[in-house]
């Protein structure tokens, strides 16, 4: 489960989130959905959004419209955070396509609003989230909505899908030639086809990869800052590289801002 954004300033209490990964049958479409909130009274901040390898749709239970946030390689920001309270599902590139009916690469580095892609199940959606009684419920509702507009002809299991997935993995290829030979094909074969489907180059997805098991690695409360380098890179200083290129902070302040966070109930 990857974080999608974080505030760019220190907040005076710890934002709220519950995640859970989706259902086997929607994992090739769905990384999971997560809920948030801010504390009552908090004053809005800008918002740093994360370098991340998935769309992430965002319904927010105050008044924004519904989004769909694209794949993107360092942090964007903007001048105060539009969600406050509601819930992000994370969609593979099959995902996006299966579910939305547009390539993920149309959205890659930006953000698209989710009338657009669903018309009037976009508000409908809204209306029922806000309606349920609990995050089981709205999990529940995802679930049964997401697998309900599955198109027929979803094919998740395509040479340029498997190759993202290794990408995400911890003991994935060291090199992309390295995927290209574990394919079977060329490593221009890999390139192109990373472009065409994800918009996004496969060392740019790995990069983007590493950076998000970093993260995930700082969610846990026992972590220790310096854990990191063992996600996949060759020692501090090119961790410290990367994390600065890819989320304009340092380490220590990325660590800092990870681990400020509260479980949400209810």
């Amino acid at each position: 489960m990857a974080i999608h954004s974080l505030p760019t300033q220190p907040q005076a209490e710890p934002y709220q989130m519950i995640g859970r990964l989706s259902p086997p049958h929607l994992r090739p479409y769905v990384l999971g959905w997560a809920g948030f909130r801010t504390r009552a009274g908090e004053p809005a901040h800008p918002s740093r959004m994360l370098p991340l390898n998935a769309a992430t749709l965002i319904i927010d239970f105050t008044g924004m419209s519904p989004i769909v946030t694209g794949p993107r390689a360092t942090a964007t920001f903007s001048a105060h955070t539009p969600w406050r309270h509601g819930v992000a599902v994370g969609l593979t590139p099959a995902g996006m396509s299966a579910l939305m009916g547009t390539p993920i690469r149309e959205v890659a580095g930006t953000t698209a609003h989710l009338e657009n892609l669903l018309g009037t199940r976009a508000a409908e959606l809204t209306d029922r989230l806000i309606a349920s009684a609990s995050w089981a419920d709205r999990f529940s509702l995802l679930e049964e909505r997401l697998t309900a507009w599955l198109r027929p002809d979803a094919a998740p299991n395509d040479l340029i899908m498997h190759a993202w997935w290794r990408l995400q993995e911890p003991a994935g290829p060291s090199t992309i030639g390295s995927l290209a030979g574990e394919l079977g094909v060329s490593r221009r074969y890999v390139e192109l086809g990373f472009r065409r489907v994800v918009g996004l180059s496969p060392k740019t997805v790995a990069r983007i990869a590493r950076f998000q098991r970093t993260v995930d690695t700082w969610r846990r409360p026992s972590a220790t800052l310096n854990e990191a380098v063992a996600c996949g890179y060759a020692d501090q200083p090119h961790l410290t590289r990367e994390i600065r290129a890819m989320a304009q902070m340092t380490p220590k302040q990325l660590f800092a801002f990870v681990q400020y966070t509260d479980r949400l109930t209810g």
